[in-house]
């Protein structure tokens, strides 16, 4: 008897156990969280003093609502001037391009999308097809080019590069940026506030080189698992304990603004790691 009660008090505390950990682990990787920053300086024009950047990276397929109604609720609540996406929308293990068109076709009835490649475009073997269907839907696809936003007295150049991967096979391969310097050399100019949309937060050294004044970038997926008092355990192309994880960075007269994104890829679960949507003022 004895045997019995003990052994139904185990089951009923590991029924509770898994309870908790299922509640736990569907809030962390569901639950969105707005981080917001602000960029001051003097490149900032009278008419962009309060203009709103809101960051989206690394969906990886992820939907959040029937047809991403929840993340489209909250970018509408927060009415930015501009969404910029820092590649990965989808992800090359489990190829699904609607739910990322699905995104893209009601985030531009919101504001106007700038969207860069990441390395699972580059990867997936179908990034003609993405590139498409983003365009399509009214996105700006920014391929080694630069759009002007122009509203009313507002102006601000946003550059994009395409992600390295495509000419590299492995995350082990060391990102070629020569051609990507090429072409940052040839279109930023001093004096005139510039952001640039790149995929990779490991390249902030170069990107301060090039003397970029601000950066959106993704890929960390915030070191994955976030330890309380160390931060990101590993990331991409970083390792184990990432110096870029998450957050804003500074060298130079460089800023860079990394998003922890909002879905998953070889791992299945962020831990104390919960999706993002990022938002900066200008001032």
């Amino acid at each position: 008897m004895q045997l019995k009660t003990k052994r139904r008090k185990q089951l009923v505390a590991v029924g509770i156990v898994a309870v908790i950990a299922t509640v736990f682990f569907t809030w962390q990787n569901n639950s969105i969280v707005i981080s917001d920053y602000s960029y001051k300086s003097e490149l900032v024009s009278e008419s962009l003093k309060g203009f709103k950047v809101l960051q989206v990276s690394d969906l990886h397929n992820k939907e959040f609502g029937q047809k991403q109604s929840h993340i489209i609720e909250k970018i509408r609540a927060i009415s930015p001037d501009i969404i910029v996406v820092t590649g990965d929308v989808i992800d090359r293990r489990r190829y699904d391009l609607e739910t990322a068109v699905d995104f893209a076709s009601q985030a531009v009835q919101i504001a106007p999308v700038y969207y860069v490649s990441g390395n699972h475009e580059a990867w997936s073997g179908s990034y003609s097809q993405i590139k498409k269907a983003l365009k399509e839907k009214g996105v700006v696809v920014l391929d080694n080019e630069s759009a002007v936003y122009k509203k009313g007295e507002q102006e601000l150049t946003i550059v994009g590069v395409m992600d390295p991967a495509f000419d590299m096979e492995s995350y082990l391969e060391e990102a070629n940026v020569k051609d990507m310097g090429s072409y940052l050399s040839e279109t930023l100019e001093e004096e005139k506030l510039e952001i640039l949309l790149s995929h990779r937060p490991e390249l902030m050294e170069f990107y301060s080189e090039q003397g970029v004044d601000l950066v959106f970038s993704g890929h960390a997926h915030g070191g994955q698992i976030r330890l309380p008092l160390v931060g990101g355990l590993i990331a991409p192309n970083q390792g184990l304990f990432p110096e870029y994880d998450v957050g804003t960075y500074s060298e130079g007269g460089t800023t860079m603004v990394v998003s922890r994104g909002l879905g998953n890829s070889a791992f299945p679960l962020r831990i104390f790691n919960r999706p993002e949507l990022v938002v900066l003022t200008l001032e």
